[in-house]
Order: structure tokens, then sequence, then C-alpha cells
């Protein structure tokens, strides 16, 4: 049986608005701090095996007592959505919190 969460925390380049991502000092970084977006790369967290390599634009976000926040990706080439948690408290490049409002607002 496969494992369900492999542990990849690297840098990046935004697929979507091109920044350097850095990686997060207390979970694995798997979506753009500026913009919110990510790649479809995973079928389990952090094992690079989907086939798709999508853009997962953010739709929603989504509160889970245990996980707190969580944005909600679409992918925009096969459909798939998936959850991931925010990344508020970084210390170095923490998720827009600007964005995630505006996300939160427009109720998606």
């Amino acid at each position: 049986m496969p494992k369900r969460f492999t542990v990849r925390n690297e840098p990046f380049v935004c697929a979507h608005c091109g920044i350097q991502v850095q990686p997060a000092a207390h979970t694995c970084r798997n979506h753009c701090p500026a913009c919110l977006y990510s790649l479809h790369l995973d079928v389990f967290p952090g094992d690079r095996a989907a086939d798709c390599g999508g853009l997962m634009q953010p739709v929603r976000v989504e509160y889970n007592s245990r996980k707190g926040y969580q944005i909600v990706h679409h992918c925009q080439r096969c459909g798939v959505e998936r959850r991931n948690q925010a990344v508020l408290d970084d210390p170095v490049q923490p998720d827009s919190l600007e964005t995630l409002l505006n996300l939160m607002r427009q109720g998606g």
C-alpha cells in the first residue's frame, strides 16, 4: 500500500504569478503564498504521482476545527478538488491574508 504522505517541502516558482516560493517553516508548502494557486502534481500529498499537472485554482476557503483554514483548489485541467491547509503563521513567507480574505468574501 502506498504511503499517504511524503514529506516534500521544496522551493518553486509559482506557475500562476511567477513569484519565487520558499519552503514553509513548520509544514510542507504546496501552494503559492501570494496568489494561493497550486499545481496538480500529487495523488497523495508529496508523492508526485499525478499525471495531470494542471493549474489548481483556489475556489473557496473552508474551516476545519482540527486543521484550521483550508484552501479548496480546483484543477483547471481535470476538475479534481483538493484541500490544502492555509499557512498563515510562516515566519518567512506566510500566505497572503488579503488574498485569503478576498477568496472568503467571494463566497465560492
